[in-house]
């Protein structure tokens, strides 16, 4: 609703604008100009998402310092702290990065925007920036129109300088031929009021504009012009650097509930240090005057003295606030609850994981353990057990001995709402996340698009076995009913050593340790045939009984074997180089059939 009011009244007032005034026009116009150079900068810096950006955040974040320190250097690079909070939001709704380092992060993006205003007041009006736009803009073109993507890459990054250099030159051009025309030092206001009211100028227009630093630019270029006093242009940074929260907010809107802590955490941090800027803004003047005259920054360069002040109170602000992180992560966590997870809805597959390769696939993998979770709830419960006494260490022939399947547990409904549904969900995220990925990534997701098929065949499996295990349950015979516990048994303590194995640490051992289990279901199965054929032949077994324990000894394999090779997938290494290792060296289902070739010639001979 405030969107629809909002943009019709921004259209107006351009529109009026432009027609009262020419001068307007190029302000507008460099406005508009540097807008779409900070778009086209950001766009040039995610073409090296995908790997290396991703790879240093989740290196330079194990410590506080380190967090603050990426912030402050990637922001100055990026010379966007929104891409910076759009990708810290992102690895930490996937849970690659914690909401500690997420905020130290934040916090050094917000020193890291003032090195902007550093280059605008120090070089940006000194040198005529239009010379060197051109050049920038004419390679930066030619690099766009390139296949490669680190050449596009750059060749946005180049444009988007370019624009910047370009959208300065035009708003600068703008203020001063404005002075011919009205003088806008006349709307200046004086005293604490002036500066409240001009903040609320700087927030409105940091909304609207979506950058913090194209307000501290169009407030630079000003000042430069005369066209503001330096007291308000002090406001106007102030209300700047409270108002680009609305980007991290609009950013932490897609995201689960970690990402909307950060948002918070982002918020609190500048509303505190705008306020903190507010009532103690003469103090901060005077300090700038002293720094101003250590630095031997000119009296009157009020320019660079905004620079200053822009820098001294971020920098106050983060000492304040850094050693009350702690205490922020627990009044967040407090106020924003995560909402109870269900075992049919998707808890890992947000928006904002989607944004960069790394996040996705982490998100597809945590997705593909909640499926994996539910399918082994399904089937340990389906056989008798809770998944309780499946982890623990008690003897599974003896608890399930005097225990048949629960009758009343319905598998094809637990599997349309805690696997079909969820492997639907995975399915549709990954159709969204199709953009060009390195490889690594790419056949990540394809292993755990292959996982999520594994687990739905794993159930499907069950509940081909179940029919029978119930009817056996039933029978008179007593050695289809040992042969159908048996089945249980099996089944059950393969799954526990799955369970065991996936809590191991070492990542070089967990496929080598799947590839045992595997060549234990193909043990599993050559004794099984072996003693089914014995029975029959005792005629302890009539032919109908054999007939459906060798169908059903297929599915208990076929069970494990699918949750194996969704293991195979879901708790491979982290690393994608490792994982991809660790899939080349796995035993291929060509391998394992000539493993158990003597159990089929047996099978063979005994027909």
């Amino acid at each position: 609703m405030l969107r629809k009011i909002l943009l019709p009244t921004i259209f107006a007032l351009l529109a009026y604008g432009f027609w009262a005034s020419a001068d307007f026009k190029e302000i507008a116009a460099g406005i508009a100009i540097f807008l779409f150079g900070m778009l086209s900068l950001e766009e040039g810096f995610r073409a090296f998402t995908g790997g290396t950006l991703e790879q240093l955040l989740r290196r330079a974040t194990d410590r506080l310092w380190k967090s603050l320190s990426f912030g402050i250097v990637a922001t100055t690079l990026m010379q966007s702290s929104s891409l910076v909070s759009v990708i810290t939001i992102s690895f930490l709704s996937a849970g690659l990065l914690g909401l500690s380092e997420g905020i130290g992060v934040v916090f050094g993006a917000n020193l890291g925007t003032t090195t902007g205003a550093w280059l605008i007041a120090g070089f940006g009006l000194k040198v005529k920036l239009s010379v060197y736009a051109m050049p920038m803009l004419v390679f930066g073109v030619i690099l766009i129109l390139q296949r490669q993507k680190a050449l596009r890459g750059i060749g946005y990054a180049l444009a988007g300088l370019g624009f910047l250099f370009l959208g300065i030159h035009h708003m600068k051009e703008g203020f001063e031929a404005f002075k011919g025309t009205i003088d806008l030092t006349r709307f200046a206001l004086p005293g604490f009021f002036g500066v409240m009211v001009f903040s609320l100028v700087g927030i409105t227009a940091t909304v609207i504009m979506q950058s913090s630093h194209a307000t501290l630019v169009l407030t630079i270029t000003a000042l430069a012009a005369g066209q503001i006093t330096y007291d308000n242009a002090l406001a106007l940074a102030i209300g700047a650097n409270i108002g680009t929260t609305g980007t991290a907010i609009l950013g932490a809107l897609g995201a689960n509930v970690q990402g909307r802590r950060l948002a918070g955490a982002h918020l609190i941090f500048n509303l505190a240090t705008g306020a903190i800027a507010i009532v103690f803004i003469y103090q901060l003047v005077w300090l700038v005057d002293a720094l101003a005259g250590v630095l031997g920054i000119p009296a009157t360069d009020y320019a660079l003295k905004l620079a200053v002040f822009h820098t001294l109170f971020n920098l106050l602000g983060i000492v304040l606030m850094v050693p009350l992180i702690s205490r922020l992560v627990n009044l967040l966590c407090r106020v924003i609850k995560a909402p109870k997870t269900t075992a049919e809805a998707p808890a890992h597959l947000v928006s904002a994981a989607i944004e960069f390769p790394d996040t996705a696939v982490e998100a597809v993998r945590k997705e593909s353990i909640h499926i994996y979770e539910n399918a082994l709830r399904i089937i340990t419960h389906a056989l008798g057990l809770s998944r309780k006494e499946l982890l623990s260490g008690e003897d599974l022939e003896r608890l399930i001995a005097n225990r048949d399947p629960p009758s009343d547990f319905d598998v094809d409904a637990e599997y349309q709402a805690g696997v079909k549904t969820l492997y639907a969900a995975v399915i549709v995220f990954i159709s969204r996340a199709a953009f060009g990925w390195q490889q690594a990534q790419s056949q990540r997701l394809h292993w755990l698009r292959d996982a999520g098929r594994d687990l739905v065949e794993a159930v499907k499996a069950l509940k081909h076995l179940q029919k029978n295990l119930l009817a056996a349950a039933r029978s008179s015979n007593p050695n289809l009913r040992r042969e159908y516990q048996r089945v249980r048994v099996r089944v059950l303590s393969l799954l526990r050593e799955l369970e065991q194995i996936r809590r191991i640490v070492a990542d070089d051992v967990t496929i080598l340790s799947l590839d045992a289990l595997k060549l234990e279901v193909a043990a599993i199965d050559r004794e099984a045939t072996e003693r089914i054929y014995r029975l029959i032949n005792e005629e302890r077994i009539s032919p109908a009984m054999a007939t459906s324990l060798i169908n059903d000894y297929g599915y208990a394999c076929a069970i494990l074997n699918n949750m194996i090779a969704a293991g195979s997938s879901i708790f491979v290494a982290s690393s994608h180089e490792l994982a991809g290792a660790q899939h080349a060296i796995r035993l291929t289902s060509e391998e394992l059939d000539q493993v158990g070739a003597e159990g089929d010639h047996r099978r063979v001979d005994a027909l």
